[in-house]
């Protein structure tokens, strides 16, 4: 049965994506399903309609159809509604399960410290994915960019995302300081004179529940590591605990299929058994350099909220235009795919920027469904428009020989390229 919503236009055709085992992600996906879809503030106008036509294309090419659900958050709710994130909009988004939203910008004095994050923690998407990998034809800064292909876990409830913070002369922060220095102790770790102070929450559960997603990417996407990212040197309790329960649920739950890289060395020379995911960990400031210098040792990166921002997006940089990577916040059953870049107002409306990161977190999306034919249908039609550079602006400006195409038109090459495609 389809859900009905008083001010949400459900699409007349198409099935709901329901769910048969939400922890273990088992999902009913029909042919036709309903797919809600948010375009986003600024630039999001842009790109939303570029990635319908292109992942309208690409799930027609493989024998099924994507029935786009408009829903409202941001900007548009705002004028539709007269608030920022409707109710009706995270129903829709939690009982269809799945979801594409293009970038959403949090107004000053709107009540939300941020909507993306207030979407991910009412929906508990607690697993942040960026995969950051080459495509040719992009013009990246690195002289090897195809050594990159890393997927980021970043945890996306906790760490700074937990937002627990008290502001500069206030009495609560006086209350904090006061409780810090002489209840804890730390009577010499606060300079004098006005102060912000956080929280930094890490716990079992969240660690556990990212590392668990994370394996099992890596084992079902055969990719042979799994590496910890963490500030345990400094901060031994969060981030030393972040690595401590991650290498609990390597040990304590997947049997041979995983090893860590202490029992590789110790036992096994180095050598893991065939098939098994080596769990490792590194210090956050190391692993920056190491994917500059050491790019291709590394497959899937998992680590707390704050590391995986910097990280994901050290990668996205290195692959020539923010509007190139993809992203996706999944839960247990529940997924929304979204590019990683802002919304960048000022290019809004122009049909100029580059809508590639909304289209291969479509792709993302489709993995979700187990679309994967349709998955790959995007990827070889976007590497094929892009090595052809007739590219937007972003891309552009850095060839000898590209020709500048609109955001449309760039869509309307790739989704004829899909079509015209055996």
């Amino acid at each position: 049965m389809v859900p009905q919503y008083e001010r949400i236009e459900v699409p007349p055709d198409g099935e709901p994506v329901s769910v048969t085992d939400a922890a273990a992600d088992e999902l009913n996906v029909p042919d036709d399903p309903i797919v809600p879809i948010i375009y986003g503030d600024g630039t999001g106008t842009d790109i939303g309609p570029a990635a319908e036509r292109v992942l309208g294309a690409a799930a027609e090419a493989t024998g099924r159809e994507i029935h786009w659900m408009r829903v409202y958050a941001g900007e548009s709710a705002r004028e539709r509604y007269g608030e920022n994130l409707p109710a009706e909009t995270l129903s829709a988004l939690s009982e269809f399960r799945v979801g594409l939203k293009g970038p959403l910008t949090t107004p000053v004095g709107a009540g939300f410290r941020s909507l993306n994050v207030a979407l991910r923690r009412e929906l508990d998407l607690y697993a942040n994915v960026r995969p950051a990998y080459y495509i040719d034809g992009l013009p990246s800064p690195r002289h090897d960019p195809e050594e990159m292909d890393v997927v980021v876990f970043r945890e996306n409830t906790e760490d700074v995302y937990a937002g627990i913070e008290w502001e500069e002369d206030t009495a609560d922060v006086e209350r904090v300081r006061e409780f810090v220095e002489e209840e804890m102790g730390y009577d010499d770790m606060i300079h004098d004179g006005p102060v912000g102070i956080g929280v930094k929450p890490v716990s079992e559960f969240g660690t556990k529940r990212l590392v668990r997603r994370a394996i099992d990417y890596a084992l079902e996407r055969d990719r042979d590591s799994v590496t910890l990212v963490h500030k345990g040197n400094i901060m031994k309790f969060t981030e030393g605990g972040f690595r401590d329960w991650g290498y609990e649920v390597a040990e304590a739950e997947y049997g041979d299929e995983v090893i860590t890289e202490d029992t590789l060395w110790q036992e096994r020379d180095g050598e893991p058994p065939e098939d098994a995911v080596v769990v490792n960990d590194r210090i956050a400031d190391n692993m920056l350099q190491q994917l500059l210098t050491r790019t291709d040792e590394y497959d899937v990166l998992a680590m707390p909220n704050l590391n995986g921002d910097y990280l994901s997006d050290a990668a996205g940089a290195q692959l020539g235009s923010l509007g190139v990577p993809p992203g996706a916040n999944v839960g247990d059953g529940r997924m929304l795919a979204e590019p990683v870049h802002g919304s960048t107002p000022k290019y809004a409306g122009q049909n100029k920027v580059n809508p590639t990161a909304m289209i291969l977190s479509g792709r993302l999306l489709f993995e979700y469904l187990g679309w994967e034919d349709a998955s790959e249908v995007v990827l070889e039609a976007l590497r094929a428009q892009i090595s052809s550079g007739r590219v937007t602006y972003d891309i552009e400006r850095h060839l000898d020989d590209g020709e500048r195409l609109g955001t449309s038109e760039f869509a309307t090459e790739v989704a004829d390229r899909i079509r015209a495609s055996p």
